[in-house]
């Protein structure tokens, strides 16, 4: 009215019974608290890099009341946000794969490489359970005969118990002839995926992702020890606190 009219602010105020005051106010918003807490997300090394998804779902969990919007915007305010991918459209897209009803129905293993600052090949058995995307086991090492797996499985089944299905690729530490009188042995059901297809082992697929951009990607991994150490604090952060939409934004151990 002020502009379009050309009338004072003192009688345009008057006309709409609008106290001065309020047309000078200026709402000022205290986004302190929300950038301390978001900072002390960055500082914690094993989450410093998730995102602001999972630090709002973290916030949630802690009892904070600040609504997305407003977390999203301080987000990108404080210059936090990452460059997205462009997604490759997929002509055919893979199948969803059945999601167990319980614990121990379906495990999914896989193998991730990667190398040491000094250039040395390393490698980690993950091994996930699909109903609750849990990671029984992490395991690093420079080479996983047959008879490695075996023990980290039987490590597994005393403290899990025992699964009905485990799939894998075709990699020769499953497919070998010790493993698979091992599953015999222990009536286990082995669902080797198709060759060239791992997203028909997408649980753990993606947990190895995550898993890359936690540790592998993150750090320069001067040994053996350090990987081991790094990969261990990783995990138990993903099993207690790491929130996943499709368990109702619950971490692994506590969705039952």
């Amino acid at each position: 009215m002020v502009l379009e009219e050309k009338i004072s602010v003192v009688r345009a105020c008057r006309i709409v019974e609008l106290d001065r005051s309020m047309f000078y106010y200026t709402s000022v918003k205290d986004d302190s608290e929300v950038e301390a807490k978001l900072n002390s997300y960055l500082e914690i090394r094993v989450i410093s890099n998730r995102g602001c998804g999972e630090y709002f779902k973290r916030m949630r969990k802690e009892g904070y009341s600040w609504n997305q919007k407003r977390v999203e915007r301080i987000y990108r305010k404080m210059g936090l946000c990452k460059r997205r991918r462009k997604k490759r459209r997929i002509p055919n897209p893979p199948k969803r794969l059945m999601v167990p009803n319980t614990r121990n129905e379906t495990w999914s293993m896989d193998f991730v490489e990667d190398r040491l600052e000094n250039g040395r090949k390393i490698r980690t058995l993950n091994i996930l359970d699909d109903f609750n995307r849990e990671a029984l086991a992490m395991e690093v090492s420079y080479s996983f005969p047959a008879e490695r797996v075996i023990e980290i499985l039987t490590q597994c089944f005393e403290w899990h118990g025992k699964p009905r299905k485990i799939r894998t690729d075709n990699g020769t530490e499953f497919i070998a002839h010790k493993t698979q009188e091992f599953f015999l042995k222990n009536q286990i059901d082995h669902i080797p995926i198709q060759k060239r297809k791992p997203m028909q082992n997408g649980y753990v697929e993606r947990f190895n992702r995550s898993y890359r951009e936690g540790v592998l990607d993150a750090y320069i991994l001067t040994t053996i020890h350090h990987a081991r150490e790094e990969t261990y604090v990783w995990m138990e952060d993903y099993n207690n606190n790491h929130p996943h939409e499709s368990l109702g934004d619950k971490a692994p151990t506590e969705f039952t």
